[in-house]
């Protein structure tokens, strides 16, 4: 029989066994503050790669390393993988065209499976049906031997007297419990893992720490692609006026959707997600301003649509499909890595030697207030940029060994952050990410000591 292992952590949320009487006695003072006693905990098991966070960089990651031969773990905390492709709606993939490897197998395996619509040219841009993308990942993941966990979420940390990453510690229905692990990847998209493990970090815009705003991304149907083209993004709309021409059909049923700049971008000739809505000034760190963002913007979707179906015509039977699991989030933190991505690197088109990704999406900041939206203003900040690099060291955690990241929470600055966020880089670096970890883990190594040609990325 194999032995449990345990390891004793002073416990972090506020869960504590007190008597009926003793809570009774509790004033509002004493509920400020209370004090958990040191718990221990079992660990589950040991893994070659822990990877935390199943959205696009997540998967990604966990797959390549699975099939590099790493024991792989995936912790998920919503119910699929695919995080804003699937749990968030975003149906499309942006900045995909020039990646290789396993974003070309992902568009492959999608059009093989009917997963990609021939109804609609939707040019460079991948449309895909969520449904089959959720099942197309955990095959790919089931294929590389991943363990997946599902409706699980990192808490805390533990790290040795070398400040390296050592476990994770999850809560969910099966209690709380620790994973050992030998390497590490932030795939959270917010940097949950890091932030816990101590790592610092960036958040907003430097002068004042104001994010991006958030976006509820809905899938809508009840309308057909021939018949509202013209309102709707495809193959070579981007200068035709689609947006203004949707944005005018809302106001004429008398609503003023908060993102002035609407889309309805098909995924099949009668599927379409829609893109309307902003939530301004929330921090995607605090649970309870997410929840009320949430329950605001879906109240706005609900509204445009209702406002669209009382034009008739073409919209007289258009209706919610589904609104999102998890509200879409632009921005978190970019943690510090050995390498900060910056503007200066867009502008000129950086190169690097230990290049894992090459960015082609432009700048694209979003107004990250009210009064910027309705002016016009605080998109895009007049910044040029040519394709360029995301180099290894910046997916390579400064503050904590044995720990990498990808997706948006790598190491950048907040204008080179809103190109790289786009989930066809997600997957390219999730991709790199998991290759080094893997092959770090075999060689008992830390990433940044691999010599860069080990990798193979360059093949």
């Amino acid at each position: 029989m194999r032995r449990r292992k345990f390891i004793e952590v002073s416990a972090l949320l506020p869960v504590v066994a007190q008597s009926e009487s003793s809570l009774r006695r509790m004033t509002l003072v004493d509920q400020e503050r209370i004090q958990e006693e040191k718990r221990t905990l079992p660990v589950v098991d040991a893994f070659d790669v822990i990877v935390c966070g199943g959205g696009p960089a997540g998967v990604s990651a966990a797959i390549e390393a699975g099939r590099q031969g790493a024991k792989t773990l995936l912790v998920e905390v919503h119910g699929c993988l695919g995080g804003v492709w699937t749990a968030g709606n975003l149906t499309w993939i942006l900045d995909q065209v020039n990646k290789a490897g396993l974003m070309r197998e992902i568009e492959t395996r999608l059009l093989d499976h009917g997963g990609i619509s021939r109804d609609v040219d939707t040019g460079d841009i991948i449309s895909f049906d969520a449904e089959i993308m959720k099942w197309l990942l955990e095959d790919l993941c089931t294929s590389a031997n991943v363990q997946m966990c599902y409706h699980t979420r990192v808490v805390a940390t533990n790290k040795d007297e070398h400040n390296r990453l050592t476990h994770i510690i999850t809560e969910s229905k099966s209690g709380r419990e620790a994973w050992a692990g030998k390497l590490f990847i932030d795939c959270t998209g917010d940097g949950d893992l890091a932030a816990l493990s101590g790592c610092n970090f960036d958040l907003g815009q430097p002068s004042n720490q104001a994010l991006q705003p958030f976006s509820m991304l809905a899938l809508i149907g009840g309308i057909q692609f021939n018949q509202i083209r013209e309102f709707s993004r495809y193959a070579g709309d981007h200068k035709s006026g689609s947006k203004k021409r949707l944005l005018q059909e809302i106001i004429k049923g008398a609503v003023i959707p908060s993102y002035t700049r609407p889309g309805l971008y098909p995924i099949r000739k009668n599927l379409f997600m829609l893109m309307a809505n902003h939530e301004y000034g929330y921090s995607p760190l605090d649970a309870r301003a997410v929840t009320k963002a949430t329950v605001h913007a879906r109240k706005e979707v609900h509204a445009i649509i209702k406002a669209l179906r009382s034009n008739g015509g073409v919209w007289s039977d258009i209706h919610v499909i589904a609104t999102p699991e998890q509200i879409g989030t632009r921005e978190g933190r970019r943690i510090h890595g050995l390498y900060k991505v910056t503007e200066q690197d867009l502008v000129k088109g950086a190169h690097f030697d230990d290049a894992v990704c090459r960015v082609t999406f432009p700048v694209d900041v979003h107004a990250v207030s009210k009064v910027q939206e309705v002016e016009g203003s605080g998109y895009s900040r007049g910044v040029k940029s040519k394709d360029y690099d995301i180099p290894m060291r910046s997916l390579i955690a400064k503050d904590v060994a044995g720990l990498m990241m990808a997706g948006r929470c790598i190491s950048g600055d907040f204008i080179a952050h809103s190109s790289y966020r786009v989930t066809g880089n997600a997957v390219t670096m999730g991709q790199a990410a998991g290759r080094a970890s893997a092959i770090a883990a075999r060689k008992r190594l830390l990433p940044q000591e691999l010599a860069f040609r080990e990798l193979g990325l360059t093949d």
